[in-house]
């Protein structure tokens, strides 16, 4: 699928601590001639406006993109609307095979808080197949929520699970190949039903869960067994959730279990002509870089010059990977 930037960049946040969808990108219908322009015109400004729904008529599954909220998240959500009103309004599209219902794309929160209330929704009513709902979501969300490493891992497990193709996961999550099989690789080995215990994590990078997915892989351990014994509810947050379940495993886990230190292995690098350019070396006590003046003497002369300078931007690059998410 093509990528399509469903909004421009959001406006600041409103009383319900949420950002503005922008209208869509113009050009979206072809102008193949004056009455179809005006028609396309029509379109757009009915397609952007605001109407008001019933809850009732509105559907809440499909894939989700945060882990859930609390209900005093949403009563205060909800007595902020009592006090100032749906500032912002969600985005909804049509149930095809039931008409005047509609599925949510994205406001669950506010939706959830208006349910409380007992009165109608202001909502934007798109026409937009699952992929594109999908991209919607994920765009808005990430311009606006920040969703943690872990709630956007376990939304790309969902989106996988429900058949969506790698393109569309990876621009509805706005993360590269390398990234997606990070996150698919904790969703696969967390148990869902832990990381739900745990919480959003937002103090956690992505670092963290990989490593406790390193310590449960292959471990044999039960987690689930070992959840059930912590008192999660003795946590202040969920980072302190998370370190508790860390705690737990490293107290069950055997010298034996634990991880493995990497072995000594070479790894020689060619170019894509086949000139040998570098030889990778490690060991229990280093790694070591060994450069070709034979084959490639100009690179190895320059590299030394600038050696300093290029490992610090590079250890600088690997220092801002390891931030929380």
């Amino acid at each position: 699928m093509a990528r399509r930037n469903l909004f421009q960049p959001p406006p600041p946040p409103d009383a319900d601590n949420t950002v503005a969808p922008a209208e869509e990108q113009k050009g979206r219908f072809p102008n193949t001639g004056a009455m179809s322009g005006v028609k396309s015109t029509l379109k757009d400004v009915a397609s952007n406006a605001v109407r008001e729904i019933s809850v009732d008529v509105i559907e809440e599954n499909g894939p989700k993109d945060r882990l859930s909220f609390t209900d005093a998240e949403v009563a205060a959500l909800a007595e902020s609307i009592k006090a100032h009103g749906q500032q912002v309004p969600i985005m909804v599209r049509p149930i095809a095979d039931k008409p005047g219902h509609y599925k949510i794309v994205y406001g669950r929160r506010r939706l959830r808080a208006l349910r409380t209330l007992s009165i109608p929704v202001k909502a934007l009513v798109r026409s937009l197949s699952d992929e594109e709902a999908i991209l919607a979501q994920g765009q808005e969300n990430t311009q606006r929520l920040d969703p943690s490493f872990i709630e956007k891992a376990l939304f790309a497990a969902e989106l996988a699970s429900s058949g969506y193709e790698q393109a569309v996961i990876l621009d509805a999550l706005a993360v590269d190949k390398p990234m997606l099989s990070r996150m698919t690789k904790v969703a696969r080995s967390v148990p869902k039903a832990i990381i739900e215990q745990i919480g959003s994590a937002h103090g956690v990078g992505r670092r963290r869960w990989e490593e406790l997915a390193d310590q449960i892989r292959g471990s044999g351990i039960d987690l689930k067994q070992i959840a059930a014994k912590i008192r999660f509810d003795a946590a202040k947050n969920s980072d302190d959730r998370f370190g508790l379940v860390c705690d737990a495993i490293s107290q069950v886990l055997k010298p034996e279990d634990a991880p493995k230190p990497t072995p000594s292995s070479n790894l020689s690098i060619k170019l894509s002509d086949g000139t040998a350019l570098a030889e990778l070396k490690e060991t229990a006590q280093g790694l070591t870089f060994k450069l070709s003046k034979s084959e490639t003497p100009e690179f190895a002369q320059w590299m030394r010059d600038n050696a300093e300078a290029e490992l610090t931007r590079l250890y600088e690059a690997w220092q801002s990977e390891q931030k929380p998410d």
